[in-house]
């Protein structure tokens, strides 16, 4: 089960899950037995239809389950992303406080690409 979700106010972008918690670990709470990846919840839906391409997007994505992070893996391959796993389900919190900054920030009408540098691989 693939996880976009950003439960975040709206045009602020502030994480409305309480501290420590993650809305990719609610859900898994919820539907037991479910593979759950947090995943493809930062890029609008324009990112992925634009017309003339562009270099692809990272998908940051994380997970406990090694056979469903390869599922969408490859899914974030079909489409044209670049899958990055940061690690297991626990970790899914960052990825709701990054989108929650990203919305902010896009709400306030800035690139938030620009809030975010851009390091060559072997840097990190």
């Amino acid at each position: 089960m693939i996880d976009p979700t950003n439960a975040v106010e709206h045009g602020v972008g502030v994480v409305l899950n309480g501290p420590g918690e993650a809305m990719a670990q609610r859900i898994a709470a919820l539907a037991p037995g479910a593979h759950v990846v947090k995943a493809f919840n930062v890029f609008p839906s324009a990112q992925w239809t634009r017309a003339g391409g562009g270099p692809p997007v990272t998908v940051a994505m994380c997970g406990d389950d090694p056979r469903a992070l390869r599922v969408v893996g490859d899914l974030v391959r079909d489409v044209g992303g670049l899958p990055a796993v940061l690690g297991p389900l626990d970790r899914a919190r960052q990825l709701e406080e990054v989108a929650g900054f990203v919305i902010g920030l896009a709400f306030a009408g800035t690139d938030p690409g620009s809030a975010v540098p851009s390091l060559p691989t072997a840097a990190v």
